[in-house]
């Protein structure tokens, strides 16, 4: 810098050069804090970042991009930050960022999946989410893979990996009214549910698999029964009616029971995902195994209606089997019609009585020879009513009084047993004759006959009401007179009336009189001679004048 003046004096002095030192301006200093403070947040940031992953959904109802977090067990972990449609616009896509400590959480088997308010079959979930809005539920799962993209399930899972217990599945034929949340039930504790059920394309059967919690996963054996619980149970026995269900929740949503047959003990736990039958009630299902059926068939000449596939099939009284076919056949030679019954029969109901069945060729030879003996002695298969109220049929096999012949084929595959007329063929029969003999009564006869006596009838009033009708009139009118004097003569003041009163009056002083007498005489019976005699009662003493008996003069 040049100088000059003096400050002093005013003089003007030669200019010269002075050295100016140089300063860094601190507002320079306070920008490059800021952007390494910066730099060090968004590192940080970056540092903490959890990681991000994209979940498919069918629908984004109720999702919003910034708004909606992820939970586990109830803990925010993250937050939907976008949702976009795919190419094809059938799916949503929302990315998602999780917190760095729900990192653990994600293996290649997590579920993800959005929770709603929801009414189902257990109970009603996702209430909270009326106030708070809807929020995406997060199943870690227990894969040791880790994956970036998912695929959301349409409803909770009803098995998260946190639950403790065990899984099992159940094979039915039907799924009749069990459904994803119904309950299970061990002794009418509910104490598991059903998770999911599938279709099997091979066998048409279903495949139902259940959770059953702990510590109730260890009544779960080999032996175990398990029973379609729903709706209530109504039965008519001889003790009376019996209704039964599980619970209020079994009428509406259907249920399953289960429990150890009679005399299991100590047995061991069942492996997890074990398969078992569902029966259809409690009795089938503590039944004893039935084994492989007996095939057999009937040839019915009549109709039957009432008979049903899956109707009993009772031998001597005991149900040994089921109904499996009905089906209508024709004889060309006698061009008639009749009904083929196809029934199956299991020889483990019968309890011991296949041991003690004669030596055969192999047990289909040895039931063939033991049945053609039976229908030897009058073994034959009828169709009996089984309910009177609703008309249904049921098969017996039973001994017939007085039958006639049949043969039996013993190599015959399935075996044909004989029939015989059953009760409701008997009562048609008794039906039949009785109305045979009520068209054999003249009707028209008896009926013209009946009209002559009316007629006769008739004429024989309309006499009686012309003639003797006014006779017993008059008759009747003298017969009212008479007892009308009667009444006179004998009504308290009549003459009649007053003299008879005077004559008991005299009878009764006469009877006393004679009594008197009588007395007298009893004690001096020497009156009657001497006539009557006066005794002192004591000496000194007048004499006593003794009265003198009533009708006797001295």
């Amino acid at each position: 810098m040049t100088e000059l003046t003096n400050s002093s004096t005013g003089e003007l002095r030669e200019p010269r050069l002075v050295a100016h030192k140089h300063h860094t301006p601190i507002v320079w200093v306070i920008p490059l804090v800021a952007i390494a403070i910066g730099i060090f947040m968004l590192v940080n940031a970056r540092l903490q970042q959890g990681p991000i992953v994209t979940i498919s959904l069918n629908a984004a109802n109720g999702l919003e991009a910034g708004k909606t977090r992820v939970k586990y067990k109830d803990v925010v972990i993250g937050t939907v930050t976008q949702l976009v449609l795919t190419e094809d616009g059938s799916h949503v896509l929302a990315t998602v960022q999780l917190e760095k400590t729900a990192k653990h959480l994600l293996h290649a088997d997590s579920r993800f999946w959005v929770v709603r308010p929801q009414i189902g079959a257990g109970g009603i979930s996702g209430i909270d989410t009326l106030l708070s809005g809807v929020y995406v539920g997060l199943d870690p799962g227990k894969s040791s893979n880790t994956a970036r993209t998912y695929t959301a399930l349409d409803n909770a899972p009803m098995i998260t990996s946190g639950e403790s217990g065990r899984s099992f599945t159940l094979t039915a034929d039907d799924l009749n009214s069990i459904n994803v949340g119904s309950p299970i039930y061990f002794r009418h504790i509910q104490v598991g549910h059903v998770a999911d059920y599938q279709l099997d394309k091979h066998t048409r059967s279903m495949a139902i698999r259940f959770f059953i919690n702990a510590p109730y996963d260890q009544f779960v054996n080999a032996t175990t029964r398990f029973w379609n619980a729903s709706g209530v149970d109504v039965s008519l026995t001889a003790a009376g009616l019996k209704l039964s269900t599980q619970s209020l929740a079994t009428i509406i949503a259907g249920g399953v029971a289960f429990d150890d047959p009679p005399g299991a003990t100590d047995l061991p736990e069942a492996q997890v995902d074990s398969s078992f039958a569902l029966a259809a009630d409690r009795q089938s299902a503590m039944a004893d195994p039935d084994g492989s059926p007996l095939l057999m068939q009937m040839r019915f000449p009549g109709a039957l209606r009432g008979l049903q596939v899956g109707a009993p099939v009772e031998f001597v009284g005991v149900n040994a089997g089921d109904v499996r076919k009905i089906a209508l056949d024709y004889d060309p030679a006698t061009r008639k019609f009749s009904i083929l019954v196809d029934v199956a029969l299991y020889g483990h109901r019968l309890g011991n009585v296949l041991d003690k069945l004669p030596t055969g060729h192999g047990d289909q030879q040895k039931i063939a020879t033991f049945l053609a003996a039976l229908v030897g002695d009058g073994l034959r298969a009828q169709a009996r009513t089984g309910n009177l109220l609703t008309g249904q049929l049921y098969i017996a096999l039973d001994f017939v009084p007085h039958p006639s012949f049949a043969t039996f084929d013993i190599n015959s595959r399935p075996m044909i047993i004989p029939t015989a007329p059953g009760s409701l063929d008997k009562l048609q029969e008794q039906l039949g004759d009785i109305i045979a003999k009520f068209q054999k009564i003249p009707f028209d006869s008896i009926g013209q006959g009946v009209n002559h006596d009316v007629t006769e009838l008739g004429k024989t009033l309309e006499l009686i009401n012309s003639t003797t009708l006014p006779q017993a009139s008059t008759t009747l009118k003298a017969a009212g007179g008479t007892l009308h004097s009667v009444d006179v003569v004998l009504s308290p003041d009549s003459t009649l009336q007053a003299n008879l009163n005077q004559l008991l009056l005299e009878l009764t002083r006469t009877s006393e009189s004679f009594r008197g007498l009588s007395d007298l005489l009893s004690e001096h019976p020497e009156s009657l001679i001497r006539g009557r005699i006066d005794s002192p009662t004591a000496p000194g003493s007048p004499p006593i004048e003794q009265p003198a008996p009533a009708g006797i003069h001295p």
